[in-house]
């Protein structure tokens, strides 16, 4: 049994990882330059003093913040930056060798030194194993800061602890698992699910027989409760990468060995939606979407990533991006053929209340004249309620201008079951002699959105900000930035300059005070 893949060149990437590992985990010695200490905890204390104690909070790129940071240091601690940044793109599919080639040969030009990627390791960064989506750029940070704190408290183990890792995957993956992160950055509650992409990355590229090549938590889920594919698990523990083994090994006994769980006979166990039923190949399950929304396909793939990995994202960004639009298209293709019943919108504004949204008494009047109240369930109950009926589908509930409404009145104890679906409580109009309980079904997701222009989003608490993954609609940023381009190539060619004066007022707007005034393309789409 084995999780590695076998798409010609791979073999490359695996090479290189485990060349990796000879030289981070096993020594102190460089990928670049053999015999040259380069990994040692010295060098990687450096790195966390510069990059990972002082993060560059301003507006420039990945890059352009991390020359910054390292500005002053020795040249082995930008090889060092560089190395680090090398294994991390590794495990990528979607960028371009070449790509990763010229971003690693920079930081090591910050060095002054004449140091370069040794032919074979080039040859590792070509083939990449796994798609991580469009957020690499705001999730680098991030995955270099995990790889720099996992060496160094790997260093900190005894060699006979060193070498059980390495010989047990299930004793390196708790290793992995239980670091105590030592740096802010990487203890964020909202980051935690970017330093657990380059978790299941290190995962596969240690141990590639042991543990797949998919850096999705959502993913990872999904396949392991898969309705068709639970049969095949014996465990006892919620450990998923188990479960997920333990399919496998059924699977390649009676199907085939060596297989992935993308190919399309296998994908159909745990993901039917994604098979074309007359068996023709067609374009990837969202771009129909993507395109009817002139979005890319990466950026709606990693919503509906971040989406099966929490349930909950809020998109924000100033008036005009397409925020409630593509929340709306979005959750209707997902919901599949009775989209009308299961996706729920509902608005927030300063006067909604917990009565309104979750359950609350409601006057009645009678024929006699008098009035009565009945208790009435919100969209929220009636959402859920719906969901429960329907167990294998998708359910939607779409809340525009989160934020103004007072979250934490109008949430209530929801802020516990957001954090803990499948758990349950009592509501706050439930009887006190009453067994009743409500939980959030597992099926039921929610999209937020919320408008940066507005004052009200300094309300926005942290109880509430970690509950939900965020995704930026910016207009001066791709792919907004993009998206009034691509419709006028479509619509209306010789218009095109519109899009190109908006980027300019864009640009104007970007560093003053109107910053989140910034025009979006909704203004001029109709």
């Amino acid at each position: 049994m084995s999780a590695r893949k076998t798409d010609n060149g791979v073999e490359q990437v695996y090479a290189a990882a485990q060349q990796w590992v000879r030289c981070a985990l096993e020594s102190d010695d460089s990928l670049f330059t053999p015999g040259k200490p380069i990994w040692t905890p010295e060098l990687l204390g450096e790195l966390h003093q510069r990059f990972l104690n002082q993060p560059d909070e301003g507006k420039e790129n990945t890059f352009q913040k991390l020359e910054r940071q390292l500005a002053g240091s020795p040249p082995e601690a930008y090889q060092l930056m560089a190395e680090v940044l090398y294994f991390q793109y590794l495990i990528h599919y979607s960028i371009k060798g070449e790509t990763k080639r010229e971003r690693v040969s920079r930081v090591l030009q910050w060095s002054g030194q004449e140091v370069t990627i040794p032919a074979d390791l080039v040859a590792g960064l070509t083939p990449g194993i796994a798609t991580v989506g469009t957020a690499f750029s705001s999730g680098l940070p991030f995955y270099l800061g995990f790889i720099i704190e996992f060496v160094q408290q790997w260093k900190e183990g005894s060699p006979s602890e060193q070498e059980s890792r390495l010989s047990d995957p299930w004793a390196f993956k708790a290793f992995a698992t239980n670091m105590d992160f030592r740096s802010e950055l990487l203890r964020l509650p909202k980051d935690i699910a970017k330093t657990r992409v380059q978790r299941h990355a290190i995962l596969h590229l240690v141990h590639p027989d042991t543990f797949e090549g998919i850096v999705s938590d959502g993913y990872k889920d999904t396949i392991a409760n898969a309705d068709k594919l639970t049969r095949y698990v014996t465990t006892n523990d919620d450990d998923v990468d188990r479960k997920i083994g333990q399919i496998r090994q059924a699977l390649e006994a009676k199907i085939r060995p060596d297989f992935q769980f993308w190919d399309d006979d296998i994908r159909k166990l745990w993901d039917p939606s994604k098979i074309p039923s007359n068996g023709c190949e067609l374009k990837p399950p969202l771009q129909s979407l993507a395109d009817q929304l002139y979005l890319p396909v990466d950026f709606i793939q990693e919503i509906n990533d971040l989406l099966a990995e929490k349930r909950q994202v809020i998109f924000q960004g100033p008036p005009g991006t397409g925020k409630t639009f593509v929340a709306q298209e979005l959750a209707r293709f997902l919901a599949g053929d009775d989209a009308d019943s299961r996706v729920t919108l509902v608005q927030f504004h300063p006067s909604y209340a917990y009565e309104d949204f979750v359950q609350g008494y409601r006057p009645k009047p009678s024929d006699a004249g008098q009035v009565s109240f009945y208790l009435r369930n919100g969209p929220l109950l009636r959402a859920a309620e719906r969901a429960e009926q329907d167990p294998d589908a998708r359910h939607y509930l779409i809340i525009d201008e989160i934020n103004r409404g007072n979250l934490a009145a109008v949430f209530g104890e929801l802020y516990f079951l957001l954090e803990y679906r499948g758990e349950k409580m009592k509501l706050q109009y439930s009887a006190e002699d009453s067994d009743e309980v409500f939980s959030l079904p597992k099926n039921l997701f929610i999209i937020g959105t919320m408008n940066t222009a507005d004052r009200s989003i300094a309300l926005v608490d942290l109880a509430l900000r970690r509950r939900f993954y965020f995704v930026e609609f910016r207009p001066d940023e791709k792919p907004v930035k993009n998206v009034l381009g691509n419709w006028l190539s479509e619509k209306a060619p010789e218009l095109g300059w519109v899009a190109a004066v908006v980027d300019l007022a864009n640009r104007q707007l970007k560093d003053s005070d109107a910053a989140n005034a910034a025009l979006g393309p909704s203004y001029f789409m109709q």
